[in-house]
């Protein structure tokens, strides 16, 4: 047989094409362009499979990709979608002798099969319920069931086994719940769990008919025995609950409890037990349908469902599966969707009174199975979105069912089998949320497609500005592509400031670093409009301050100044932004803006616009800019002169006096500014030890006008070397006479060297001063000295007429005599006055005088002794043996010209001038060598005449004799360039290694 699924086909059917609104034109402006490579093909497609069955097909069930096919000839199709071309096939005929198959029930493993058969014509044979094991093809009746319609089974979805199915329910056509656990063991089905649950059951058991039914854990409709249409339970996640939903023909009950022991048996019995003495709780809803059908959506394999829905014939009941809203009702936010009486094949087609014959869910639509189509509807609108068109050849559709592992969904009529595929269903689920207002669902929906998102956002957002909910609507504005102008327009026109700003800060966030000109602009206008509001509530000076919302303005102003991207824009458009505070004449947030920014230069300036000198200095004082003590130091000691110069001092060597010179220069207009910055310059000088000539000029100038005891101290300290002084020496002397400081004049004089000015100024002081600055040991010229005690004894003379002072200037001066002071005494003077002077002054004449003789003497002594060692050394003479040597190369003496000298010594001329060359001056040297080569010149000369002979002859001992002055003046060892050579080295520096190896 070749495969069944190996071709498939398309039939007639449409799809309602859900168009996307347009894109705004500013979206599009913005890089948002609604383009689509290809149209969206429909949601469902239905493909069918490629297989003609044998006979009409009755029932279909699929699960984990296992479907089993029964049809009308009792014979079951068993297709694994593993193997889709190794179908099995099973003959049932036997087991359904005058019986027909009423229900096959196929577990999520797809390994257990139950097949549920009833009588053709009446109850005779009862009612029969068969299992079938994946792994067999062996039929196996469950006798405990006989006589028992089975119409729902409710599957355990916890179970992994392929053994056993494990605890599962089963519902009746009278309304009975059984609970069972049922497996194959061999080729026998086993059934003892079934036994331990009749041990186990309680006293209460239900009387069907006139007995008692074993294996009852639970009977819905008591009376009335209604049939049980669906039947499912499932265990909560991380709880021990169990939930259990049971659906008859108008009925819908929840049973909800929790399981003390998984291992109890019967399992669910612990549920149900709660349940028997209560009244039951249900939903109800009329209905003449003989069927109504239960489905449930699961996000995946084994997992929790999420969705519920209950087809009757008023329409499908749709819910959310939510455990947690409410403990005893799981069947949350229900809703009744009405099926379609519309088509979208003719518009003006119409089906009024016709129900559905079954339904499946997915996770946004119901597929609903009519007899001859199927329609697609939207659970979030009941929008009708597809139909599908029968064609009558395939016969009359019989149900449609969903594999709760793998989410295929599967159609069959009487003659053929179809899938159906779904492609991308929640493609415009966003637009379907956006339209009933659920934005936060919308947003999760559009599969971060940002036009989708901005879609989303910008309906969100109109609707909030529709509430008038603004600051809300802007927060959201400002995350979409719309018009920055347009969407700030509309706030400026509904005057909602707060809300424009609020977009424009969000706005702000977003921004690159780049776009610095959006950032600017929106910066700047964030800042208008703080301002505007703050000017509003800004009464008077004080008043605002206790305002609770200008308070609070102030708030949100300071953190918007303090993002990180503000403060970039600001520090690079700082004066666009102080300008705009300073027109709004917004002081105090100007200045906190500067403070803000260390813009400290612009916050002294704003101060000191204020008058607030005494914060301008405490920040000038906290800030570590040291060229704003320069800038602002002469205006602050106008007005606070006295802590200026203290946080002047503060700063020690930090600051350069000869910057703060200017503002020092420009406030000393009075005697109290002018003492603080004497104080600042004694600082400097004496404890920085400044040595600038501008500081020092200008300190001294302060004290001639100001302090004029201190000029002589300070003059004093500098001392008295012209060199060592850092003032200038002449501005000071100028200084010193316009203030008629005639005392520092002396002592300035004096330094400059004007001796003969400075004992005329010392004289018009005192004497004593005039005789300190003549004693000064600064000039070494006797004459200078004798004139300067001359002018202090003619002052003395002349002036006092003193005679005994003047005296007592031969006691102080040893230059001067009583000879030289005469002159100034007059003419009517008497000798007696200066006999004792004269006297004393003949005697050291007289001593004078005899000193000379006896050193006469002594000279001419010597004199006579140096004679007479001339006349004997001109006779002396020294003997040369033949066998003496030179006493520099020990050769014999007499080989070659030679000298003696008086000391016993020998040298050859030629060893002698080798020796003493080196240690002969530079130029010694030269004219040695250059005596030297006129006497070869002269050797060489031919001898012609006798007048030429003479000449030459004489010429050579001249050089000759030059040439003994040079080497032989005295002796090599003997003489004074040996002991001058005594630092020499014996060896030369270059012939240490020439040396240690002649010794080694």
């Amino acid at each position: 047989m070749t495969s069944i699924f190996d071709q498939y086909e398309q039939d007639s059917q449409r799809s309602k094409q859900v168009a996307p609104p347009p894109i705004r034109p500013d979206i599009s402006s913005t890089g948002f362009i609604q383009m689509k490579m290809k149209e969206d093909g429909p949601i469902f497609t239905k493909q069918k499979v490629n297989f003609l069955p044998p006979d009409k097909i009755t029932h279909l069930s699929v699960s984990s990709n296992m479907i089993v096919i029964a049809m009308s000839n009792n014979v079951l199709l068993r297709i694994d979608m593993k193997y889709p071309d190794k179908p099995e096939e099973i003959d049932i005929s036997k087991y359904i002798t005058n019986m027909k198959l009423s229900g096959l029930f196929l577990d999520p493993l797809g390994f257990h099969l139950l097949l549920a058969l009833v009588s053709k014509h009446n109850d005779n044979p009862p009612a029969e319920l068969f299992y079938l094991h994946r792994k067999t093809t062996k039929l196996k009746q469950a006798g405990k069931f006989r006589g028992h319609e089975i119409t729902a089974v409710g599957w355990n979805f916890g179970n992994t086994s392929e053994v056993t199915s494990g605890p599962i329910l089963l519902g009746t056509s009278k309304g009975l719940i059984f609970e069972t656990e049922i497996g194959l063991d061999g080729d026998k089905i086993f059934n003892t769990s079934l036994e331990q649950y009749w041990r186990q059951l309680p006293n209460y058991l239900p009387l069907y008919g006139n007995k008692e039914v074993e294996g009852l854990v639970f009977d819905i409709g008591k009376a009335s025995k209604p049939p049980i249409t669906g039947l499912e339970f499932h265990k909560i996640p991380n709880t021990d609950k169990y939930i259990i939903i049971v659906t008859t023909l108008i009925r819908i009950y929840q049973y909800i409890g929790s399981v003390s022991s998984s291992d109890e048996k019967p399992l669910l019995q612990q549920i149900f037990s709660k349940y028997l003495n209560m009244k039951e709780r249900f939903n109800q809803l009329e209905s003449s349908l003989p069927y109504s059908k239960m489905q449930f959506f699961y996000p995946g394999p084994g997992a929790f469902p999420k969705s519920f829905g209950w087809l009757t014939e008023t329409g499908i009941l749709y819910a959310q599966v939510d455990p947690k809203v409410d403990p005893e009702n799981v069947l949350v936010n229900q809703q009744m969707i009405l099926c379609p009486e519309t088509s979208l094949i003719g518009s003006g087609t119409s089906e009024t009174g016709l129900a559905p014959l079954s339904f499946i869910l997915t996770e946004f639509h119901a597929l609903l199975l009519y007899a001859d189509h199927v329609k697609g509807i939207s659970l979030l609108n009941q929008d009708l979105i597809f139909e599908d068109i029968y064609n009558d050849a395939f016969g009359k559709l019989v149900n449609i069912t969903k594999d709760p592992m793998t989410g295929s969904i599967w159609a069959y009529s009487e003659r053929t089998v179809f899938k159906y595929k779904v492609i991308k269903e929640d493609r415009n689920v966003w637009q379907v949320y956006v339209d009933r207002g659920e934005f936060e669902l919308a947003k999760q929906y559009c599969k971060d497609n940002p036009a989708h998102v901005d879609q989303v956002l910008v309906k969100q957002a109109e609707m909030l500005f529709k509430n008038n909910d603004y600051q809300k609507s802007a927060m959201i504005y400002a995350d979409t592509h719309s018009s920055f102008e347009e969407i700030a327009l509309k706030f400026l026109q509904e005057s909602q400031i707060e809300a424009l700003q609020v977009f424009l800060k969000k706005k702000l966030e977003g921004l690159k670093p780049q776009d610095k000109t959006q950032i600017t602009m929106i910066v700047v206008w964030v800042v208008e409009l703080f301002m505007n509001q703050m000017g509003a509530l800004r009464g008077d000076q004080t008043s605002h301050l206790h305002n609770p919302k200008y308070t609070e303005l102030q708030k949100q102003f300071d953190s918007f100044l303090a993002i990180p991207k503000v403060e970039e824009c600001i520090r690079k458009n700082r004066s666009t932004i102080y300008d705009l505070m300073a027109s709004h004449g917004d002081k105090d947030n100007l200045i906190r803006l500067t403070i803000m920014h260390r813009n400290y230069e612009e916050v002294i300036r704003q101060h000191l616009y204020k008058t607030n000198y005494m914060e301008a200095l405490e920040v000038l004082k906290s800030q570590a800019n040291k060229d704003l003590f320069y800038q602002f130091a002469g205006i602050l000691l106008q007005e606070l002169p006295r802590p200026t110069i203290a946080a002047l001092i503060a700063q020690g060597s930090q600051l350069k006096p000869s910057k703060i010179l200017p503002a020092l220069v420009s406030c000393n207009s009075d005697e109290k500014h002018a003492k603080e910055v004497i104080r600042y310059l004694e600082f400097c000088v004496y404890k920085q030890g400044c040595q600038e000539q501008a500081i020092h000029n200008f300190l001294l100038s302060l004290y001639a006008r100001y302090k004029s005891d201190e000029v002589m101290h300070y003059i004093s300290s500098q001392g008295q070397d012209v060199t060592m002084v850092h003032y200038d020496v002449h501005y000071a002397l100028r200084l010193c006479q316009e203030a008629n400081l005639t005392r520092a004049c002396v002592q300035l004089s004096a330094l400059l060297g004007l001796w003969t000015t400075a004992v005329d100024l010392a004289l018009t002081i005192s004497v004593d001063l005039a005789k300190q600055i003549a004693a000064m040991p600064l000039h070494h010229d006797d004459e200078l000295r004798k004139k300067l005690w001359l002018k202090i004894a003619e002052h003395v003379v002349r002036e006092k007429d003193d005679i005994q002072e003047a005296m007592k200037f031969l006691q102080h001066c040893d230059l001067v005599r009583i000879e030289d002071i005469l002159p100034f005494f007059s003419d009517f003077v008497t000798i007696d006055h200066f006999k004792e002077a004269i006297c004393n002054s003949l005697q050291e004449y007289n001593q004078h005088i005899q000193d000379l003789k006896e050193e006469m003497e002594e000279a001419t002594k010597a004199a006579e002794v140096i004679r007479k060692d001339i006349q004997a050394f001109r006779n002396r003479c020294t003997f040369v043996l033949a066998r003496d040597t030179c006493n520099t190369c020990d050769s014999q003496l007499l080989l070659r010209p030679f000298y003696v000298f008086p000391c016993g010594h020998r040298f050859h001329s030629d060893c002698l001038v080798a020796a003493l060359t080196p240690m002969l001056s530079m130029d010694q040297q030269t004219k040695l060598a250059d005596l030297q080569r006129q006497l070869t010149t002269i050797s060489n000369r031919p001898e012609d005449t006798n007048s030429v002979i003479s000449v030459s002859l004489s010429t050579k001992d001249q050089i000759k004799a030059d040439i003994d002055d040079l080497v032989a003046s005295e002796c090599l060892y003997c003489g004074e360039l040996m002991i001058e050579s005594i630092d020499k080295p014996f060896i030369e520096e270059g012939d240490y290694e020439r040396v240690l190896k002649e010794w080694a």
